[in-house]
């Protein structure tokens, strides 16, 4: 999928023909040549080989162990509907480089919103200032990396207009107004986005990525009684356009509506410390953020992670096992290749209860003399990659949904939260849950809302004692930030039990 980029610049968000634009094969000024592939992103970025050659070679002059250029453009264009009326709409794209130098520990790193030869040089000493030696590096001839494809689409979203998006986000909130008389007011948003990612390192690798995402949002208010409750509804993936259907606005319509309307019926458990039920899904969240950050690899290198220290080690039950994938088809943590030009897997972090592997980048791969992960991650080409989660998840257990809630006499099965935060290092953590249940004598009585749970992630990891065997996947738009930087991720969990976590609620 290429687009020469000033066609692209020029027509995104005013109007696309879809006009392909795949030159039949590129000659470097020496001749070597690439395939057309390779030679389609090149020309998106107006850049050659034997430039990208040079800028590497002056990134690494001063005698860096390594150096890499990161190109990316990205056009987003978002929507939005208040008061019954579509009256926002916007559109922002982002061109440049980021050119990064390692030597040793430290990092040198700079960016051009300028692909032109000069521009990329002086960015590239800036960068090579880190070191302080000579070099005689010299690139020859590129090895190219065609990366699989993850998310394959049929409609991109440079191809469509507006007015084309309008009727699904209109529907949404017809159909939630019309869905309960006690609606009193909806906001539906919509996201799209499209980068051209393009890679080359001092290793002399070539690699290239096309990133589709998009996302719709709602948030359903409703009043009984003077009373106002209100939820959200949601999804994001790496789709193109074929995202947005009759179906998918009609499920999150209902859905928008049974969750506000629950609501209306929630009441606070009585606090203290309890057996948790994780529901499967959402709940992953917790996963992510208490446990998840523990195993990037950049903490426990630094050793501010509670798992510096126990790798191959015991950490929980023989039936939990944790994975980062970054291969989930169309998922919104899906990448072909990471920040690095590094192709994604599907990482083993705990097998069988032990710790197995941490998140790594090159930095952290090198340190640990172990082969990075696919998982060096930046926000844009303004940034360094570092090691970030893709999608986090645990297998599914031996145990089943409704077995799990029978086991629990008293206690809490939490669906949706709202936010939290989280002390990475130790894990300690505290999260706002929007909705759940209080679990009785085995059975889920009333629901419950706007109330918190407070723990310690290792020790909640420790603690499960039972996984059920419904694995969900969120398709929630979830964006990690570390370090300043925000990138998109998804998470998943099947029914989990915590024997106990402390929970807030009213007194007995």
């Amino acid at each position: 999928m290429n687009l020469k980029r000033r066609e692209f610049i020029k027509l995104s968000g005013i109007t696309v023909a879809g006009t392909m634009i795949v030159p039949s094969l590129l000659q470097s000024c020496s001749g070597s040549p690439v395939s057309e592939s390779a030679a389609g992103y090149l020309d998106h970025f107006e850049v050659t080989p034997d430039q990208l050659r040079k800028v590497l070679q002056a990134a690494m002059e001063k005698g860096a162990d390594y150096a890499d250029l990161f190109f990316e453009h990205t056009v987003s264009h978002a929507t939005s509907l208040q008061d019954k009326k579509v009256n926002s709409a916007y559109s922002n794209v982002n061109f440049g480089v980021g050119i990064r130098v390692l030597k040793g520990d430290q990092t040198g790193f700079a960016y051009s919103e300028n692909t032109s030869l000069d521009s990329m040089l002086r960015a590239a000493k800036t960068a090579a200032s880190i070191a302080d030696s000579t070099s005689s590096f010299k690139t020859e001839v590129f090895s190219e990396f065609n990366p699989p494809s993850y998310y394959k689409i049929n409609t991109p979203w440079e191809e469509t207009v507006i007015s084309q998006k309008i009727p699904f986000i209109t529907r949404l909130n017809d159909k939630i107004f019309d869905g309960d008389k006690r609606v009193t007011k909806v906001n539906v948003s919509h996201q799209d986005s499209t980068s051209y990612i393009l890679f080359c390192n001092s290793d002399g690798v070539l690699s290239w990525d096309y990133r589709p995402m998009t996302l719709i949002y709602a948030v359903c208010i409703m009043e009984e009684n003077g009373r106002i409750e209100n939820a959200a509804v949601y999804q994001s993936y790496r789709k193109g356009f074929e995202f947005l259907t009759d179906e998918l606005v009609d499920g999150l319509a209902a859905k928008a509506i049974q969750k506000t309307s629950v609501l209306f019926n929630a009441v606070k458990p009585i606090a203290g410390e309890m057996e948790v039920v994780m529901a499967a899904g959402d709940s992953g969240i917790l996963l992510h953020e208490a446990m998840g950050h523990s195993f990037e690899a950049d903490f426990n290198r630094k050793k501010t992670s509670i798992f510096s220290d126990k790798m191959n080690q015991k950490i929980a039950e023989d039936f939990v096992t944790i994975i980062d994938d970054g291969t989930l088809p169309n998922d919104r943590g899906a990448l072909n290749i990471d920040d690095e030009g590094v192709p994604t897997e599907k990482t083993l972090l705990v097998t069988n209860g032990k710790l197995t592997s941490y998140i790594h980048d090159r930095i952290s791969a090198k340190f640990y003399n172990v082969k990075p992960t696919g998982n060096g991650r930046r926000q844009d080409f303004r940034n360094v990659p570092i090691p970030r989660m893709r999608s986090t998840y645990m297998e599914n257990g031996p145990h089943k949904k409704e077995e799990i809630i029978a086991s629990v006499k008293k206690g809490i099965y939490v669906e949706d939260f709202s936010n939290g935060q989280v002390n990475i290092g130790p894990g300690d953590f505290t999260f706002f849950v929007k909705l759940g249940y209080i679990i009785e004598n085995g059975k889920l009585t009333k629901p419950i809302k706007d109330i918190n749970i407070i723990g310690n992630g290792p020790q909640a990891l420790a603690d499960i004692t039972m996984v059920g065997d419904d694995l969900k996947i969120s398709d929630s738009p979830n964006t990690c930030g570390k370090d300043g930087q925000g990138v998109p991720v998804t998470m998943g969990l099947p029914t989990v039990k915590i024997k106990k976590l402390t929970v807030g609620g009213i007194n007995a």
